[in-house]
């Protein structure tokens, strides 16, 4: 099963469907036990975060990174400025995620919020989303549901483009 996704440049491509996906993952990785297949999925959901977070610094910037700016000249930039190491408290673990920053210090993350070091629970939610291929709304509405927060269709879509490549 293939789903269609659309790419950065506007190209509709088509993709394997996360069953698939995860299918292919499990082949490759030859798990022998229970504790191997915790700590990849431990890794995936740090992976997700990660491409989550840097998402929505494109969203915070408008534009990609290593892109220039289009603000005219005189006008204030922002420009990226690293990463933050946190460890986060998971149900499946501490995870070691690095949040983007930016020079201005304006950035705040929704995913995970600057001050948050527990996300209990949050992995369900982000990991079965993509897992069982919900729709663009679908997303939108779990991801309201879990941090109260509204997010277009285009971010989600960006958010599943930089984790299914």
């Amino acid at each position: 099963m293939e789903i269609e996704i659309q790419s950065r440049k506007g190209v509709s491509i088509m993709q394997p469907a996360p069953q698939d996906l995860m299918k292919q993952y499990v082949q490759s990785r030859h798990f022998t036990g229970t504790s191997e297949i915790m700590q990849a999925m431990k890794e995936m959901f740090r992976d997700v975060i990660q491409a989550a977070m840097e998402v929505e610094m494109d969203e915070e910037l408008g534009r990609e990174r290593c892109q220039r700016s289009q603000e005219p000249e005189g006008q204030p930039r922002n420009y990226r400025n690293g990463y933050s190491k946190k460890t986060v408290k998971t149900q499946l673990g501490e995870i070691d995620i690095k949040i983007p920053r930016d020079r201005n210090g304006s950035f705040e993350p929704q995913i995970i919020s600057k001050y948050d070091r527990n996300a209990d629970g949050m992995e369900e939610k982000i990991l079965s989303l993509y897992a069982c291929g919900m729709s663009q709304r679908d997303i939108s509405e779990q991801i309201k549901e879990l941090y109260n927060v509204e997010i277009s269709p285009e971010l989600i879509s960006k958010i599943s483009e930089k984790i299914m490549p």
